[in-house]
């Protein structure tokens, strides 16, 4: 199929301390075989960088672009200004651990990402982005694929099937709770 020979989708993210969090719609994506481009493209620190990528991803065709980012979380929104394309925002939980120092004993951000979340979804009226949850990002591999199966009818297929999985697992684990009891369940689940 065209989106496992081009890519379709862009991912990008503010930081490289994003990735381990953006890997979650890299994976979603690879699961289903969507080719996808990765970078990393900083609103604040590289804004050439940020109108080029808009250009960039209109020329390749891509048909939707994921943006990571935390704290104000400017990139979703910026890039959301410089395209057409529809912009899916993961707001991710800044963590204070690319140059910590000795005496920080917080690796966390004091607004629990909700700075981030609140920066993606209140954009101005006109200037959409949809946002996903915080660090949620194979929920936007996975909203990635929604939008691609209104073109790739395998897609909408492959999106029951993964619907019909959580079904099925989720009524594995109801049957296997109900079998052990709750305490010996809770036991083996999360030791």
């Amino acid at each position: 199929m065209a989106y496992s020979k081009k890519p379709l989708v862009g991912i990008i993210m503010g930081s490289s301390s994003d990735s381990r969090i953006m890997q979650g719609a890299a994976e979603i994506l690879d699961e289903y075989k969507i080719k996808h481009e990765d970078q990393i493209v900083s609103a604040h620190r590289t804004p050439s960088r940020l109108a080029e990528y808009a250009k960039h991803a209109e020329q390749m065709g891509f048909k939707i672009i994921i943006a990571g980012a935390g704290g104000a979380a400017h990139l979703p929104g910026m890039i959301a200004s410089y395209t057409t394309i529809p912009v899916i925002g993961v707001p991710i939980l800044v963590y204070n651990d690319k140059h910590p120092k000795k005496s920080d004993t917080s690796k966390f951000s004091a607004f629990g990402g909700l700075d981030s979340l609140l920066s993606i979804t209140e954009m101005p009226s006109g200037s959409p982005v949809v946002a996903v949850g915080v660090n949620k990002a194979s929920n936007a591999g996975i909203y990635a694929m929604k939008i691609l199966a209104n073109e790739f009818p395998d897609l909408k297929k492959k999106l029951k099937e993964h619907k019909s999985n959580q079904h099925n697992s989720v009524m594995k684990e109801s049957d296997q709770l109900k079998k052990e009891g709750l305490s010996k369940f809770a036991k083996k689940k999360f030791q």
